[in-house]
């Protein structure tokens, strides 16, 4: 898919050949295949691999021997084919189908492994190697930006789920790293996923309205979000999140693409909006609660203003529609100074 039409963190290309998650002794056959490979995250950071004068940024990938202790396992899944245009100077018009990288063959299994402070340590002392998902993602491929969210979306609800819900029995590890099963009664539980919506709310004039969180620092602007309900729609979870706290009522309310946001646990779903009619674009309040700014901006405004205020980070799906309705990418603005 074209980077243009779907989110950053909603481009990776991999197979998560979830029918091997319950085979049998998958575990013993992992680390019995000298092709398989290990990622590995420590405190919510990934180990990347050595810089080569000229190459890119990635992951770094190791043999499973290498990580003989670590307290989660859990199988991510296969690199599959990536297509590219043959050279016009080449013979034939095709495409050929390539590996996903030159570093890791097409067909390659990947296991994530958790690490703790001494494994870590002993496995990589350097700690400019280890890096968060924020920092990673702009300099990594598709592929290992989507590796590492799935990664860190498993381990964070792994952390969050030692305890059945129901009757507060421990729990074990099952399918490959992709359920829990309770120790007690022995229901199986899954990773889950918190929906969240964000809506780029725009006025008659096309005019953009950002807002700033109260959790933030001073002139850090973004769009309106918030989780959606029990027992609510999407579509009226834009409507309320936008009447909350900006005070508008909004309506042609259209969806935009979604994107995995493992911070730790949300499932971003883009929308827009247009404020409706008989609501005023200058009566926009903030609630004073969780947002406590709010600004119109055109596009010239918007770029006049890149160096005076904060906007969302490049990897998130705020910055795609932001700069899908500017026409393109927008003018760097003084980078956010929180992570």
């Amino acid at each position: 898919m074209p980077e243009s039409t779907s989110p950053p963190l909603a481009r990776a290309a991999l197979d998560r050949d979830g029918e091997a998650r319950g085979v049998d002794g998958f575990a013993e056959r992992f680390d019995a295949d000298p092709a398989s490979r290990v990622m590995v995250l420590h405190r919510g950071r990934a180990l990347l691999a050595e810089r080569v004068e000229g190459s890119a940024p990635r992951l770094q990938f190791l043999e499973p021997a290498a990580v003989p202790d670590s307290t989660l396992r859990a199988y991510l899944g296969r690199t599959i084919p990536t297509t590219a245009p043959v050279d016009s100077a080449d013979e034939g018009s095709a495409d050929v189908s390539i590996a996903a990288s030159d570093d890791l063959p097409a067909g390659t299994a990947i296991e994530l492994r958790v690490l703790d402070d001494v494994v870590a340590a002993d496995l990589e002392p350097e700690e400019a190697r280890w890096a968060n998902l924020r920092a990673a993602a702009p300099v990594l491929g598709d592929r290992d930006a989507g590796l590492f969210t799935e990664a860190l979306a498993l381990a964070n609800w792994h952390a969050a789920a030692p305890f059945c819900p129901r009757c507060g029995s421990t729990t074990t590890v099952v399918q490959a790293g992709w359920a829990r099963r309770c120790d007690r009664e022995g229901k199986l539980l899954f990773p889950r996923t918190d929906p969240a919506v964000i809506v780029l709310v725009t006025d008659d004039d096309d005019r953009v309205l950002l807002g700033s969180n109260a959790l933030w620092e001073q002139n850090r602007f973004s769009l309106l979000a918030g989780f959606v309900e029990p027992g609510e729609s999407l579509e009226a979870a834009v409507i309320r999140e936008v009447g909350e706290e900006a005070g508008l009522r909004v309506d042609r309310v259209e969806y935009g693409a979604s994107q995995p946001w493992p911070l730790p646990a949300s499932l971003m779903l883009g929308f827009t909006a247009r404020v409706a009619d008989g609501s005023t674009p200058s009566t926009a309040t903030p609630d004073g609660v969780e947002i406590l700014a709010l600004r119109w901006f055109s596009r010239d405004e918007l770029a006049a203003a890149a160096q005076e205020v904060a906007l969302p980070g490049g990897t998130s799906i705020a910055r795609w529609l932001l700069e899908r309705w500017y026409g393109g990418p927008v003018p760097e603005s003084r980078p956010w100074t929180t992570t």
